[in-house]
């Protein structure tokens, strides 16, 4: 007769088996037996979040810790939404636009319109919800996916947007703006529409964005079409930055446009540069002693996929963490361990640039080797593949109690 730990190995075989072959982290009670299911919830690898569907957790995952949500979102959202409407709902033209700017947060509702739905509110995980409008929805040449949440096409998404949502989210809007290169892909579907208000809008965005071009083919070709149209600005404020100007990135563009909104108040607190430090070897002192505290960190973790070594692990009863939680222990302890070491180096590092080496050489040099010792315990433990000390990070890390979702 199967052990325990030999039917917790079994569902998790069922779980891997099911992530790798529809590659979502959403899991539907019809995929899993009843079996295997109350098995899986009652160990922690899976959590409800509606009736008859499921995503992914850790065990050793502190009550009320929404990461393992937070990494599910969008996957679980596209999923859900697929089998309600199938290829007939798309999100709010807003939502499509802060997506191709390139801000995945998670938002505290999505609004998705479809002519299926039925104008409800669907409670999900830590106060989030999806709204269903009963709306039609563009024509499929004006809708495209994005990492499987049906979303506008860019031009599409700024005409049908409020005007209220570049005072709301200028990053994102300004993100947007800044990767059009031309007047002719947003002019199309304004002068087929005949959106003059729209066109003096979105003219009056490219002008405070530094595309004055655009805006001037805009208004010009929108008045020889026989439209009547007034340019109006509709940020807030003048943009103090030039963003590039053929930018394919919103990553690239976000990033410029939050240092700008961000820079004025870091100069304001951020302290005098202290200058050299007349004693080294004091200064050094001062770095081990605060060790303790930098090395209370924030622990991230890099998704909830089920992996081979861990079904050995239970398989083989070395994983019972109702009993002594040694998993987690052990994960903690390697992380400590490898934090200790890339701690060092780092000290080492800041003795090379302190002794008059130059800053910058020091620290590509030496990067490296960071990244390196702050894993390799985990590699020696069997938790990583020795090959994930290559290059650097290859998965997006997620941090736990964090509503960030990182950069693809």
């Amino acid at each position: 007769m199967a052990t325990p730990s030999e039917k917790l190995a079994q569902s998790l075989v069922v779980l891997r088996d099911i992530q790798h072959k529809t590659g979502k982290s959403s899991i539907r009670a019809k995929e899993l037996t009843r079996t295997h299911r109350e098995r899986l919830l009652k160990n922690g690898f899976i959590q409800e979040v509606i009736k008859g569907w499921y995503v992914p957790s850790r065990p050793d995952d502190e009550p009320g810790d929404s990461t393992p949500w937070i990494t599910s979102f969008w996957d679980f959202c596209a999923d859900y939404l697929d089998q309600r409407f199938g290829e007939d709902w798309c999100v709010s033209p807003e939502q499509s636009i802060s997506i191709l700017s390139g801000n995945w947060t998670v938002p505290r509702q999505l609004l998705v319109r479809s002519p299926k739905a039925n104008n409800n509110i669907t409670e999900l995980l830590y106060q989030t919800s999806i709204f269903d409008t009963k709306l039609e929805i563009p024509m499929r040449n004006q809708i495209t996916t994005n990492n499987g949440i049906r979303i506008l096409k860019l031009p599409n998404a700024l005409i049908a947007c409020s005007e209220t949502f570049f005072k709301q989210s200028p990053i994102d809007a300004r993100a947007v703006l800044g990767m059009i290169k031309n007047s002719s892909d947003i002019l199309k579907p304004l002068l087929d529409g005949g959106h003059t208000t729209i066109a003096g809008r979105l003219s009056g965005a490219f002008r405070n964005i530094g595309k004055a071009r655009i805006a001037d083919e805009i208004t010009s070709t929108m008045k020889s079409a026989g439209y009547d149209v007034r340019e109006t600005d509709p940020f807030d404020d003048s943009l103090k930055i030039e963003l590039p100007p053929n930018e394919p990135s919103p990553y690239v563009l976000r990033i410029k446009l939050i240092w700008q909104e961000m820079r004025a108040k870091v100069l304001e607190n951020f302290p005098k540069p202290p200058g050299q430090p007349g004693n080294i070897k004091g200064y050094i002192k001062q770095v081990e002693d605060i060790y303790r505290t930098d090395a209370y960190h924030s622990l991230s973790i890099e998704g909830y996929q089920v992996s081979e070594e861990l079904i050995d692990r239970v398989r083989s009863a070395n994983w019972n963490p109702e009993v002594n939680k040694a998993d987690k222990d052990n994960r903690d302890a390697l992380a400590a361990r490898g934090y200790w070491q890339a701690f060092n180096l780092v000290k080492n590092s800041i003795e090379k640039i302190l002794n008059g080496q130059q800053a910058d050489k020091v620290v590509d040099d030496d990067h490296g080797a960071w990244y390196r010792a702050l894993f390799a315990p985990s590699v020696v433990a069997g938790i990583l593949k020795p090959s994930d000390l290559a290059g650097y990070r290859n998965a997006p890390v997620y941090i736990r109690k964090s509503k960030y979702v990182p950069l693809h």
